[in-house]
């Protein structure tokens, strides 16, 4: 499993109005190259998110399936990405003064990365998911300084 975790100079609801609308994803998740679809329900437990991930031209579609919503404080994801197996991605919101600490858990669940899950690719997914934070609070501060809405109201409640 890997675990990141970064301080993000935001409220949770700024941080969550980016997490829940899924059209926004390739800004900050890296290694997608682009979302292909997202279910109008996102964030809701069901939905789906479609995404074409890769390097170049290496590419996979991918899709992340919500497990777990409790708007802004918890999202969890399921990402399969044939024939490559499937991951748990578990994001967890927590309010730090009015800031927002954000933990990242990645882990595997199917597929050839449960047989060379450990520290070498712990290690590398761990640096993949610290430049997706850094991405994701860099939005969060910019839209904050700059006054920009996160999300619609219905987004940032999780309806």
């Amino acid at each position: 499993m890997s675990r990141n975790r970064r301080l993000i100079l935001s409220p949770p609801s700024r941080v969550w109005g980016l997490l829940a609308d899924g059209l926004r994803y390739g800004e900050w998740v890296s290694g997608t190259q682009r979302v292909i679809a997202a279910d109008p329900q996102w964030p809701e437990v069901g939905a789906r998110l479609r995404v074409r991930v890769g390097v170049g031209p290496l590419t996979l579609d991918d899709t992340c399936v919500v497990r777990i919503c409790e708007p802004q404080r918890r999202l969890e994801l399921e990402a399969k990405a044939d024939p490559f197996g499937a991951a748990r991605i578990a994001m967890h919101l927590i309010p730090w003064g009015e800031n927002t600490l954000f933990l990242l858990e990645w882990h595997p669940l199917r597929g050839p990365g449960t047989r060379m899950h450990g520290l070498p690719v712990d290690y590398l997914v761990s640096i993949r998911n610290g430049m997706m934070l850094t991405k994701l609070a860099r939005i969060a501060v910019r839209e904050q300084r700059s006054g920009e809405p996160a999300a619609r109201p219905s987004e940032a409640a999780g309806s």
